[in-house]
């Protein structure tokens, strides 16, 4: 049976002011011009789908990688989060081997115009991270990374495509159908593995697999912050257009035009530089209210929010960068009237045209109102850099999506398997199962004040292969943040070297998976199996457990 969607939403298409253009392509509007086979078919170019479609492809195995917008990379690109949320360890251990060369060829980039002594060289100088980048050096990055598989016929790459149907049988998906969004052809792919890498678990109701939408309720999962009574499918993470901006010298004026609906969330966000923070948080140790300033650093904070997520630090090259560059991706510029999972398109488009809003409102606020110690508020100097996100509107091409559904898997993470508060121990609960590991603490995006909004520390903890595996469709594998968590995991386990290695992992799995003609539910049923698929994953430089004794 073939399931498609109403319609599609074309969120590159969606303006921040006016009527969306062609924001929405009916389905049934679209004609079918060819069919492709692959071994394995990856939909969703993001970081998970591109970690994903490299580790099938440099197996050995046709893959074909499916992405809506133009550029490969989700996080790290087009969804412009290019400075890597990481944990404390991320130099020394806690990423693939891949991930690790990653991470040196984004610095290997900028070494050769930084001054002399940067041996881990970060380029923004931030301080939420080791490394910040300029999302196009990641994109050729990641693109120099795919050149052999695609010379080599083993990959194909279908940009500015979504999937919109699928068709399953005897619980095996037996083809996907994708839209090309610039001339509405059609291609069908007849692939014998599919990994859903897509932003918001797209497959899933395409494929009719059984999975999860918001948040859970404690009888659910018996999780301690979990909701009391009822599950709230609404309750779903806030989303994000990051933009990047530019320090030019005071004195000079770049205000852009004033937002439709600026003072509705100039008021209700509200746009300030003041964010609630819980213990174990990246912002502090303790829990409470911080202060931040635009550019100086407030007494009991890290740094300010220019330096925050800063891209480019122009102290650290001599030539080439006249002026500093930072990204934003801050609590005031959060979408949070709704979730856009489960929406009619027209919701949709609403939605990620006011999400645009809120944004270009949060940019004007910072240039005109933001509070300015000693002088007149605001900061004109700021200049808006479309060019670094590659778009017309300054913002990013995609927004950042930090929860999706996710599926009911073989293994549900659970928060007191992770929790710091639950495991006392150097490390979270083991799991014997492991393909790849992670850290970061527990961090809720709410997008109401009903919501669950809990943040707090997290033991090192690993990626169980049952994770990735549905509990019902044979040959669908996660390849993202819609892997097997609830809705308070996910805020662990949706981070930058987390969703590649659940990428890599799954990646892997389906190569795995054909050679050894087996499903990915029979490998988790046999330990040897899985134990042939672990030497694998650390024949590929994936690491399954953490080194950490007592005390470290």
């Amino acid at each position: 049976m073939e399931r498609r969607a109403g319609a599609l939403v074309d969120v590159m298409r969606v303006g921040a002011t006016g009527d969306p253009a062609r924001a929405v392509v009916e389905v049934g509007g679209v004609r079918e011009s060819r069919e492709v086979e692959c071994e394995v078919l990856v939909v969703g170019g993001g970081t998970g789908g591109v970690a994903a479609a490299w580790a099938a492809a440099r197996s050995g195995r046709s893959v074909c990688l499916v992405e809506e917008t133009d550029w490969i990379g989700g996080q790290l690109t087009a969804q412009g989060v290019s400075a890597l949320d990481e944990h404390e360890h991320i130099e020394a251990f806690g990423g693939t081997r891949t991930y690790y060369r990653l991470r040196e060829a984004l610095r290997d980039h900028y070494r050769p115009l930084a001054r002399a002594g940067a041996a881990h060289l970060n380029p923004g100088s931030c301080w939420v991270t080791r490394l910040a980048f300029e999302p196009r050096v990641a994109l050729r990055t990641l693109e120099a990374f795919l050149a052999p598989e695609i010379a080599a016929g083993r990959l194909t790459i279908f940009l500015r495509t979504k999937a919109v149907a699928a068709e399953a049988r005897d619980d095996r998906v037996v083809s996907v159908l994708a839209v090309n969004l610039e001339d509405g052809r059609a291609i069908r792919f007849r692939p014998e593995y599919v990994l859903d890498a897509t932003e918001f678990g797209d497959l899933l109701p395409l494929t009719g697999a059984e999975h999860a939408v918001g948040a859970e309720a404690k009888h659910e999962t018996g999780e301690p912050h979990a909701q009391p009574v009822e599950p709230k499918p609404h309750c779903v993470q806030s989303f994000t257009y990051t933009f990047a901006l530019e320090r030019r010298p005071a004195g000079e004026r770049h205000v852009i035009p004033k937002p439709d609906k600026y003072e509705r969330y100039r008021d209700g966000q509200p746009y300030t530089l003041r964010i609630q923070v819980h213990g174990g948080e990246i912002y502090s140790e303790e829990s409470g209210w911080l202060d931040y300033q635009v550019f100086e650093r407030a007494p009991g904070t890290k740094g300010s929010l220019w330096t925050y997520r800063r891209l480019i630090d122009r102290e650290h090259f001599p030539e080439g960068f006249p002026h500093d560059i930072s990204m934003f991706n801050w609590p005031g510029n959060d979408y949070r009237d709704m979730s856009i999972l489960d929406r009619s398109p027209a919701e949709v488009a609403r939605a990620l045209q006011d999400a645009k809003r809120v944004s270009l409102g949060f940019l004007y606020w910072l240039q005109t109102e933001a509070p300015h110690p000693g002088g007149k508020p605001g900061f004109p100097e700021l200049r808006l850099r479309p060019d670094v996100m590659g778009s017309a509107d300054g913002l990013s091409k995609h927004p950042y999506i930090r929860e999706a559904r996710r599926i009911k898997a073989l293994k549900t993470i659970v928060e007191q398997e992770v929790s710091a508060d639950s495991q006392p121990g150097p490390r979270a609960v083991h799991f014997p199962d492991s393909v790849g590991v992670g850290w970061y603490p527990i961090d809720i995006h709410r997008a109401g004040e009903a919501d669950v909004g809990v943040s707090c520390r997290t033991r090192p903890f690993q990626i169980p292969l049952g994770a990735l595996i549905p509990v019902r469709l044979a040959n669908l594998l996660a390849a993202g943040k819609n892997l097997g968590t609830t809705h308070i995991t996910n805020g662990c386990y949706r981070l930058h070297p987390v969703e590649w290695n659940i990428g890599e992992a799954a990646g892997l799995l389906a190569a795995f998976a054909v050679e050894a003609k087996r499903t990915p539910h029979a490998i988790h049923g046999d330990l040897s199996l899985v134990k042939r698929l672990q030497g694998r994953l650390l024949e590929e430089g994936i690491p399954l457990d953490w080194s950490i004794e007592k005390g470290d």
